[in-house]
């Protein structure tokens, strides 16, 4: 095994999310007045906090709309959770792979809240997969490169040990401010170009791939 931590992105990365979280964004702005906010635009703050996701995509929003903003896209996707979402193939396999012989430690850095992380734990069991999580709302949002420290620390793992895995800018902005190796995966959000601008020691178009690479 390449490293000791290996750290993953939620949304995009382990859990196809994606369309649920366009939709409970537009239908979230509908709700509160504001103008129709596209696709594309939805899909680029996609791993930020909410707060931070907000603030992007509504450029000079006012406190109370973004609040109300904030509530609407909570309930929404709150309600639209009852219905699980599936991981992307062979994330199941895969990481039952990296967790026999437990070689390496795993872990999760993202942008969902505490709240929604622990309650996707609780609908698949996926939470016995990781021995330390860090939320947006716990720490700092990426890039800024806060919650991966403070998993660093939990775990007694030095920075060289680790890597991170995520399918966005963001993610590995965040690793890539600390010194740490970083693995973009294509079949998220950012496209390829965009992600090699973080220079990735590994890009990989599939969940399997990566985790032959890990291995290797």
């Amino acid at each position: 095994m390449r490293y000791r931590l290996i750290i993953f992105d939620w949304d995009g990365t382990l859990m196809d999310s994606e369309a649920r979280i366009v939709d409970c964004m537009q239908a979230a702005a509908r709700d509160v007045g504001l103008e129709s906010l596209s696709r594309a635009a939805v899909r680029d703050i996609i791993g930020l906090g909410l707060p931070e996701a907000i603030a992007k995509l509504c450029p000079g929003i006012s406190a109370e709309h973004a609040e109300a903003l904030r509530q609407h896209y909570g309930r929404r996707f709150r309600a639209a959770d009852q219905i699980p979402l599936a991981f992307f193939p062979g994330v199941e396999r895969g990481i039952a792979r990296l967790r026999d012989g437990r070689v390496a430690r795993l872990a999760v850095a993202t942008g969902k809240s505490r709240r929604g992380l622990d309650r996707v734990f609780a609908a698949n069991g996926s939470g016995a997969w990781f021995d330390a999580s860090r939320t947006a709302d716990e720490t700092r949002s990426k890039p800024h490169p806060q919650m991966l420290e403070e998993l660093l620390a939990e775990t007694g793992v030095d920075v060289e040990d680790a890597v991170m895995v995520g399918d966005t800018e963001y993610d590995l902005e965040m690793a890539r401010a600390l010194g740490m190796d970083r693995i973009a995966v294509t079949y998220g959000v950012h496209d390829r170009q965009r992600l090699a601008a973080s220079r990735p020691s590994f890009t990989a178009h599939a969940f399997p791939e990566l985790i032959d690479w890990l291995h290797a």
